[in-house]
């Protein structure tokens, strides 16, 4: 079918909304007319070339719809479903799969390839040429076609709007926290970035029942907005936190540091450690560039304190148990999503968008799509 999609051509660029012809499904996989888009910061490392991956490339991994198509094959998902996409899929039988890692299945090899699980395909056309669909989504279009690996059935009694954002930002910000970080009742958590990502992480640690949650962040609004999400104390910078540290916990610091800032430096690593107190854990779920591989790191600092230095993610969650799962907590009260978006925009209005997320503007922007994008 013809649509509009939102394609990157050149690294620098920005996102050009045109005409894009998305594929039927085939075996396996299902066509899904999305409510609406999360505006990730991962989606912006497609722009500054941080992500390596051949262009041009539709953008959009945090989304929800119904599916529309169903191909051959198909047994678990029916014309009519609501589903939230999975920025990883999860097959659910190679080894990670098997041993409860989902976030980690091997599909996920084939993320930034584009082509499809199914028969290794393209899904996905503009002007004539082969688009790769970010993480084999692509939700910066109203329609996708899809792996049914890739899509998580939900209670369609949840707006979709609302169940989009739990395709990645929400789940990897909250499982940053009560599944990698393990956050304990009592204990003091840092985290560093206050971004859709951070946010999540913040009420992840202050649900698992930590005594003091530390938000840093440079922006005074995201710092403000933390509070009403279960932050208890906020700084604009990691020295600032360090210096407060050692009074609110009487020098033994964080028992947990989780980074989550948008693009993830050298230096961070070690702002983070220091925050961390003996025995204790950082945990790295910000994204960087994949040229950067230099890190700030007191080697001595980590062997002798006993310290725990833990990448992340999707929040070590499986999600097709994780997704149900987060959006009960909404259904229940026990999750706030509804605050979570800043502002929603049109597809024709993705740049600035992300200009608004560049300037601090933004928790979480998010498109909505309506009948003049289909």
């Amino acid at each position: 079918m013809k649509t509009k999609g939102a394609v990157l051509w050149e690294v620098g660029g920005e996102w050009s909304v045109e005409e894009i012809e998305v594929g039927d499904p085939r075996e396996h996989e299902v066509t899904v007319e999305l409510a609406a888009s999360g505006l990730c910061h991962s989606d912006e490392h497609l722009v500054t070339g941080g992500t390596p991956v051949e262009l041009p490339v539709i953008g959009g991994h945090e989304g929800a719809g119904v599916v529309t198509k169903v191909g051959p094959g198909v047994t678990s998902l029916q014309e009519g479903d609501h589903v939230v996409t999975a920025f990883i899929p999860a097959c659910g039988q190679c080894p990670p799969c098997s041993d409860g890692h989902q976030n980690l299945c091997d599909l996920g090899a084939g993320l930034l390839t584009g082509q499809s699980i199914s028969d290794g395909s393209f899904r996905i056309q503009a002007r004539g040429q082969n688009v790769i669909p970010m993480c084999l989504l692509g939700t910066f279009s109203p329609y996708i076609t899809v792996h049914e690996a890739s899509v998580v059935k939900i209670d369609p009694d949840i707006p979709l709007e609302v169940a989009a954002l739990v395709g990645c930002g929400v789940t990897t910000g909250w499982g940053s926290a009560t599944r990698v970080a393990d956050v304990r009742p009592g204990e003091t958590v840092v985290i560093m970035g206050a971004g859709g990502v951070g946010m999540n992480a913040v009420q992840g640690a202050a649900a698992a029942g930590a005594k003091q949650v530390v938000v840093i962040d440079p922006v005074a609004s995201k710092r403000e907005r933390s509070m009403q999400f279960g932050a208890t104390h906020t700084f604009a910078s990691a020295a600032e936190a360090t210096a407060a540290l050692v009074d609110l916990t009487l020098g033994r610091m964080a028992h947990k540091v989780i980074i989550t800032v948008g693009d993830i430096q050298g230096e961070n690593v070690q702002e983070a450690l220091t925050m961390t107190a003996k025995g204790g854990r950082a945990v790295v779920t910000g994204m960087g560039s994949a040229a950067n591989v230099d890190v700030k790191l007191s080697l001595f600092e980590l062997t002798l304190l006993q310290k725990d230095l833990q990448g992340a993610i999707f929040g070590g969650a499986n999600p097709r148990a994780e997704i149900p799962a987060l959006l009960s907590l909404y259904q229940g009260g026990q999750l706030n999503l509804d605050d979570l978006v800043t502002t929603k925009y049109k597809l024709e209005e993705i740049n600035q968008g992300y200009q608004d997320m560049r300037d601090g503007r933004n928790i979480r922007g998010m498109i909505t799509y309506s009948d003049a994008d289909r």
